[in-house]
């Protein structure tokens, strides 16, 4: 059964990019978000085995958005994205619990690495 994947970016480029990544490669996006409490919002309704989080969105940021899905399972696998010249975001990011992060522009065989060693 392939693994359901929440993505969660502000711009629907990047969504789609990181959909197409995903998609061609076997895994099944099972929904996305535009922002960090829509994020936690489709969580608790769709249970994915995985979410990509942007960090820098309105509404709600992806850290906190990252907390708030680490209150509802414990054990919820995220992998964080973000711009170059994010690094103590990226930091404060894994500190909350992320798994993993990808550097923007996106880099087709980086997502892919990140996605199957979180998933295994």
């Amino acid at each position: 059964m392939a693994h359901k994947i929440l993505i969660v970016d502000d711009a629907a480029f990047m969504r789609m990019m990181i959909k197409d990544i995903l998609t061609k490669n076997g895994y099944d996006v099972v929904g996305e978000a535009a922002d960090g409490a829509q994020a936690v919002e489709k969580y608790k309704e769709l249970q994915p085995d995985l979410v990509t989080m942007d960090i820098t969105m309105p509404e709600m940021d992806g850290i906190a958005a990252l907390k708030a899905i680490k209150e509802i399972n414990a054990n919820a696998r995220v992998i964080m994205c973000s711009a170059m010249g994010q690094q103590a975001m990226v930091i404060d990011a894994i500190q909350a619990g992320a798994k993993d992060f990808i550097v923007k522009p996106f880099q087709a065989d980086r997502v892919l690495e990140a996605v199957g060693k979180t998933l295994s």
